[in-house]
Formats: C-alpha cells, sequence, structure tokens
C-alpha cells in the first residue's frame, strides 16, 4: 500500500474535514517538489575526483621516486598541498574536494617527514598532528567530504594512543585502565564536538563514523578485557561507557547511534555468558542458552528503539 492509500485511509478512519486533511498531506510532504538530485550527483563526483587525484599522485610519486631527490620529494608535496588549498580559497565550487586533497597531502608530507629525518615520533604523534593541522581546514570546508576522513584520522590517533601507552600493545589489566578510560573519554570528546559543530544536522556522515569507530574501539576493549585470563575492569569500563552512551542517544532517539550502541552492549553481554558457559563446561543445553539469549537481547533491542522512535515522532 503506498502513502498515498495510507494517508486517505487515515483521514477517513479519523474524519478529518477539507483543511485538516490538506494540512496532514502538507506535513506528509506529498505535494512538496522533488529534491534536487544535483546536489547529491556534483558531491559524489567531487569526492571521486578528489579521491581519484591523490591515488594518481601517489602512484606518479611512487612510478618516479628514485628519481626524485629529498628537495624535489619535498617540494613536490609541498606544492600540492599549497596549490589544492590555494585553489579552494579561490574556487568555492570546488572547496571540499580541493581541502580533500590538501588534507591527505598533509598527511603524506607529514610522514615523508617522520621517514626522512627519523624524528623518533610515535604514530600516534603523527596522527594528532595531522588532525590538529587538518581541524582548521575541515572547518573551513564546512563539508564531510573533508570532515569525515577527519574524523577517520582523529579516531585512529586515539586508539593509536591507547595502544602506545598500553604498553605497545592490547593489554588490559588493572595497570591499563587510566589509559583505557582516557581513551574512552577522547572518544565521547570526538562524538560530542562532531554532533555539535555547525552543519552537523545536514552532514551527519562525520558524527556516524565517528560513533562507529569509538563504538568499536571502545567494545573492542571490553572484549580484551572479558577474555583476559581472569576478567579485567576494562570489560565493566567498556560496558558502563556504552550504557552511558545508549542512554544520552535513547534522550535523543538518534536510531544510528542507538542501533549501534545497543548492538554493542548486546555483544557483550552475550560473550559474557559465552565465557561463564565455558568456565562451567557446559554441554549442548548451555550453546542452546547462549544463542536464545542472543536472540531475545537483538529483538528486545530493536523493540525498544523502535518505540522509542515512534514515540518521539506522535509527540512532534
Amino acid at each position: 500500500m503506498s502513502l498515498h492509500e495510507q494517508l486517505y485511509q487515515w483521514t477517513a478512519r479519523q474524519g478529518l474535514d477539507a483543511s485538516s486533511a490538506r494540512r496532514l498531506r502538507a506535513l506528509a510532504g506529498l505535494d512538496a517538489p522533488p529534491g534536487d538530485p544535483w546536489t547529491p550527483l556534483r558531491r559524489g563526483a567531487g569526492a571521486l575526483a578528489a579521491g581519484l587525484v591523490g591515488f594518481g599522485l601517489i602512484l606518479w610519486v611512487a612510478a618516479n621516486w628514485d628519481d626524485f631527490g629529498r628537495a624535489m620529494r619535498f617540494g613536490l608535496l609541498q606544492a600540492v598541498t599549497a596549490i589544492s588549498l590555494l585553489a579552494a580559497a579561490l574556487l568555492a565550487a570546488w572547496r571540499a574536494p580541493l581541502t580533500l586533497v590538501g588534507l591527505l597531502t598533509l598527511g603524506g608530507l607529514l610522514a615523508y617527514f617522520g621517514q626522512t629525518y627519523q624524528t623518533g615520533a610515535d604514530p600516534w604523534q603523527l596522527f594528532a598532528l595531522w588532525a590538529a593541522l587538518g581541524l582548521p581546514l575541515a572547518w573551513v570546508a564546512r563539508s564531510d567530504l573533508v570532515w569525515t576522513p577527519w574524523a577517520l584520522i582523529a579516531a585512529t590517533g586515539i586508539g593509536l594512543w591507547m595502544e602506545t601507552f598500553g604498553g605497545h600493545g592490547w593489554r588490559f589489566d588493572a595497570a591499563t585502565v587510566p589509559v583505557h578510560a582516557i581513551g574512552f573519554v577522547a572518544y565521547g570528546v570526538l562524538c560530542a564536538g562532531l554532533a555539535w559543530r555547525p552543519g552537523a544536522a545536514t552532514q551527519p556522515w562525520a558524527w556516524r563514523l565517528a560513533v562507529l569507530a569509538s563504538v568499536i574501539a571502545i567494545s573492542g576493549a571490553a572484549i580484551g578485557g572479558l577474555f583476559a585470563r581472569h576478567v579485567a575492569p576494562q570489560f565493566y569500563l567498556g560496558l558502563g561507557v556504552l550504557a552511558i552512551g545508549g542512554v544520552l542517544a535513547w534522550r535523543r532517539a538518534e536510531v544510528y547511534a542507538l542501533s549501534a550502541l545497543a548492538l554493542a552492549v548486546d555483544t557483550l553481554l552475550v560473550l559474557a555468558l559465552a565465557r561463564l558457559m565455558l568456565e562451567q563446561r557446559a554441554d549442548i543445553g548451555g550453546f542452546l542458552l547462549i544463542g536464545l539469549t542472543a536472540c531475545g537481547l537483538l529483538a528486545a533491542s530493536v523493540s525498544l528503539i523502535m518505540r522509542r522512535v515512534r514515540a518521539v515522532q506522535e509527540a512532534r
């Protein structure tokens, strides 16, 4: 049944007059003109062009690497970065893709500098500097085409920082709890900053990527703590952080964040039950219980999320 048919049936069932029926149609957007298809096409073409330019530059440099001296290599990377950013400042229509080229080339320049002079910096410092220098570029571009890779850079830097200060390995014990706690807070700040940036409501992809990266990192640390020799505090810390994030997403009725956080929490609870079953040397009945619990948690999560979204929509 189409939306028009459903609307007509609901109008007749509720006994609405002509004025109320017209208002309902207007709220449903049935009489609104179709959206502009060229805007997403232009964004997609710009993203593809920026990616092809950057990839072509990488291949060209790689093919002629032995023929370039150190000065030539630095000059080439600096020239591409400067030219792309200058063109982005002058050409408003191509600002986002050109800024993306500048952001990616900036990362290549920082990596080559660290490789050439052997500064001894840890990988997280490269990503931290890259994110810090790229933040003004993303802020000026005001496009998810730039914010999204920037979010990935920042999230990667946070993960590498936790790995470095966790003893250059994914250790899950009481000694590394402060490191993981600070990392979890950093992920939260990243998500909050991207949610509150100008234009976030109409360009949500950078925020969604940050939420996904944060959920994966936090749940990964919690799983590592769960399957340590003895259950490490990271499991309870990660479960608590995800639960807090779920409460915040519940209040905003944000479907994407609610879905990601609910899936992560369900996964941790099922894995905790699986560890318990393995410790108890459970038989086939225990594994059946794990499967039923997973299905029940997933069904309950989906039902709660759908009810919350419908309640908010009805309230509006």
